[in-house]
């Protein structure tokens, strides 16, 4: 069950096509159906002139993102150099290609920038205290189109409201009940008692009744038991409410520079702290601080100077997950089995026998 939001993806499409031109910035909580909707609109333009970015993961250095962006980009703009060597210079360039960005039949594009207020974690940098202001200034005064997100609506209205008239926000609000009937499964739409409970318990949250119609089939439940699951130690909900809720606590300075580390890690370790100094382009006295901070909560651990991702499955979701978009089934397919691989003891192979008698050597992951 995903709400589709017709009438929302209307008015981004038309703040799209005004003249002049409106950013649309789609602001609602976690499992509001932000990214959905983002998908949703990168289907009905075309994926040879739109280009999806998933802010939050690649958000770690300015001079990372410029290269990260630029290389995964379908896009063109001859005159961004992305060896630029300073944080201001590479956000810089990063602006200028949002700027200047052409399809390959020299026609504008549009960037739907997912949870575009982590660019706020750049503020740190030198030269970049008003980093969400200046990128909101830049995009202004493009022929491109962009669409922005953010799940924190508080700082989103408090920011973008009086900034500019080419911004207009638009606030992801709950299901209303008749949308919620759309799109339950048949066994509960045409029960209006169900229908009401699931969006009186949920609040007409996407992402809950989702969760919640979703516990309620698998059980055979009805929906206050089916809640008191989601809601149990090793429930559904419990997790996602956990995610949202360290996550909102954590947004602190140097969070992007510590993804940064986890990234360059993800890459390639062991790694000592001169050789992620130099990846990073940081001085060796910061770097030594961030992996400091990094410890300190278990994320890296270091043996004979040489630092490692603590946590290996972790180490394997950085590699998948922190890129602008998520990982085709393909690539999942090849980490994990590339992963397994370097875990598993090396042994012969043994074989196993079919069904219908037929021999065949062990594999981790076959892919057809």
């Amino acid at each position: 069950m995903i709400a589709a939001r017709p009438a929302f993806e209307r008015r981004v499409l038309s703040a799209l096509e005004a003249d002049p031109m409106r950013i649309p910035v789609l602001v609602g909580g976690c499992g509001m159906g932000r990214t959905f909707l983002l998908r949703r609109l990168r289907e009905r333009l075309g994926e040879s002139g739109c280009q999806y970015i998933d802010v939050e993961r690649v958000a770690t250095t300015p001079e990372r993102l410029l290269r990260t962006v630029v290389e995964a980009s379908p896009f063109s703009a001859p005159d961004v150099d992305v060896n630029v060597r300073s944080p201001r210079l590479a956000f810089d360039a990063l602006v200028a290609f949002f700027q200047a960005a052409r399809s390959r039949s020299g026609a504008p594009v549009t960037f739907l920038l997912d949870e575009a207020l982590e660019f706020r974690t750049f503020e740190n940098f030198p030269g970049l205290r008003h980093v969400l202001r200046d990128l909101i200034s830049g995009l202004t005064t493009s022929t491109n189109h962009f669409v922005l997100t953010t799940r924190y609506i508080t700082r989103a209205l408090r920011f973008f409201r009086d900034k500019s008239q080419a911004l207009e926000v638009v606030h992801l609000t709950p299901l209303t009940a008749e949308e919620l009937r759309d799109v339950l499964a048949p066994a509960y739409s045409a029960d209006i008692e169900t229908v009401s409970a699931v969006h009186a318990l949920t609040d007409g949250h996407t992402g809950y009744a989702q969760a919640l119609t979703h516990a309620m089939e698998e059980l055979g439940a009805d929906p206050i038991s089916a809640l008191a699951a989601l809601l149990g130690a090793d429930g559904q909900l419990t997790r996602e409410l956990s995610y949202s809720y360290e996550l909102r606590l954590h947004r602190a300075r140097g969070y992007g520079a510590l993804k940064a580390i986890l990234d360059i890690l993800a890459e390639q370790e062991p790694l000592t702290l001169t050789e992620i100094a130099l990846r990073l382009q940081r001085t060796p006295g910061s770097t030594k601080d961030y992996l400091s901070w990094l410890e300190d909560v278990d994320l890296v651990s270091v043996r004979q100077k040489r630092y490692t991702i603590a946590d290996p499955l972790l180490r394997l979701w950085v590699r998948l997950h922190c890129r602008p978009e998520p990982p085709s089934e393909e690539l999942v397919a090849q980490e994990v089995q590339h992963y397994a691989l370097d875990r598993l003891p090396h042994q012969p192979e043994p074989e196993l026998v079919g069904a219908h008698g037929d021999r065949k050597a062990w594999g981790i992951i076959e892919i057809d």
